[in-house]
């Protein structure tokens, strides 16, 4: 796996920092920017780092901080105390999330922790988002109800890099 020098320099606009160890772009918005990558399990300085798919796009971000704000977390936990679909499907995306993680590099630091308080809390809508677009709709259905509130996020290119189109 790799990542273009282009897309590299994007990431660094829409983070404001270099991206640190990202394996590929795992999602694109409609305006073709990366929008979550794939990261390693274990970061260069060799600081654990258990978030496979992380959401680079600042559209995206802002209206999901949003989300989180006003207390949307809590609704999701709601949902999944009282519907055991929706449970059983996000207990599915935790066990798939910590395998294909460990198939890239097993940390035993993480061993057990994947991402956005999965597989019984909702913790991080960011990283819930990030995991549903990376993988398509179904797989993580949590992550899949943020983006359907949220609704079309991505209209226009929000990142440029000057002197090219």
């Amino acid at each position: 796996m790799s990542i273009s020098e282009q897309d590299q320099k994007i990431i660094y606009l829409q983070l404001g920092r270099p991206p640190r160890d990202c394996l590929a772009v795992a999602y694109r918005g409609a305006c073709q920017n990366p929008a979550v990558v794939k990261t390693k399990p274990r970061l260069a300085d060799e600081t654990p780092f258990p978030t496979l798919y992380y959401l680079t796009c600042p559209t995206l971000n802002a209206e999901i901080g949003t989300l989180e704000s006003v207390g949307y977390m809590k609704e999701l936990e709601n949902l999944l105390m009282n519907d055991k679909d929706l449970k059983d499907n996000y207990y599915r995306a935790h066990l798939s999330y910590l395998a294909e993680r460990d198939e890239i590099e097993a940390v035993p630091e993480t061993k057990s922790i994947s991402a956005g308080g999965m597989p019984e809390r909702v913790k991080c809508l960011h990283a819930l988002a990030a995991h549903a677009l990376a993988k398509g709709p179904g797989v993580n259905l949590v992550g899949d109800l943020v983006l359907n509130k949220i609704g079309n996020w991505c209209k226009t290119s929000c990142v440029h890099i000057e002197g090219e189109s």
